[in-house]
């Protein structure tokens, strides 16, 4: 299995993810758009994840709650723009504390690779540098690849358990 790969296109104001995981896109699609499984691997390993709201249709809302042990929260929620299943998903990612117009806009696109195994990009751009900046500053990149490192593990155990 691959790590993940992370890169930060200043100029665009993009992140760019890519990961291969051992598993079928259809599989992958529907453990990430499953609001049953999402609080199995989205977040970081010390957040139990609360799925408040997951309207899986364009203009539907979606919001979550990455709750600490000792009780802090920090909740996330955006609108689903384009959703093609199981290859392209295009959500509004908002972090509720900076509070509004700092938007970012978040594609994932799932390419089958054979062999049961699945190649997802994620591409975040963000409305400004400013914004791009904060996100970096703010340890993103270490809770997105822990993220997807409990994604990959949560499909492995569903592929082996089968």
């Amino acid at each position: 299995m691959s790590k993940t790969q992370f890169s930060i296109i200043r100029a665009e104001r993009k992140v760019v993810m890519d990961r291969i995981f051992a598993a079928p896109r259809d599989r992958v699609w529907q453990t990430i758009t499953d609001p049953q499984l999402i609080p199995q691997w989205w977040g970081p390993n010390q957040y139990e994840t609360v799925v408040d709201e997951m309207d899986l249709s364009v203009g539907g809302r979606w919001r979550f709650r990455n709750i600490g042990a000792n009780g802090d929260e920090h909740a996330f929620h955006g609108t689903y723009l384009e959703i093609d299943p199981p290859y392209r998903l295009v959500q509004t990612f908002n972090y509720e504390p900076i509070g509004p117009g700092h938007e970012s806009v978040e594609t994932a696109t799932l390419e089958a690779l054979g062999n049961d195994q699945t190649r997802m990009t994620m591409v975040s751009v963000a409305g400004s540098l400013e914004d791009l900046d904060g996100m970096v500053a703010s340890g993103m990149e270490g809770g997105a690849r822990e993220t997807w490192e409990r994604l990959a593990n949560l499909l492995e155990r569903e592929v082996t358990h089968e």
